[in-house]
């Protein structure tokens, strides 16, 4: 038995407490919703929310988080969003070039 008071390290968490992160479900949220409809702005938004709070959750290894998952769900969409975005601003300004 450990001396009392003393928490072993685990590297994947799960040392003290489990809860959510208060943002992943809006990040996860802005993410689908930046691949539906409005990739220009809500796109970076989830990416960049969703790199803060990936940095909040790896930052705390005596707390594991259970929407892990969703805030790198909604960050991955937001990524994606993004890319699209700018490939279609490229290809406007390609096309705009060319008439």
């Amino acid at each position: 038995m450990p001396p009392a008071g003393y928490t072993s390290f685990n590297p994947y968490g799960g040392g003290g407490t489990t809860r959510e992160h208060p943002r992943g479900t809006v990040i996860l949220v802005l993410g689908i919703i930046s691949l539906l409809i409005c990739s220009f702005v809500l796109g970076p938004i989830a990416w960049v929310m969703g790199s803060q709070a990936k940095r909040e959750i790896d930052s705390d290894p005596t707390t594991t988080y259970s929407n892990r998952g969703n805030v790198n769900a909604g960050r991955i969409c937001g990524m994606i969003a993004t890319l699209l975005a700018i490939v279609e601003i490229v290809v406007i300004i390609g096309i705009a070039a060319s008439k």
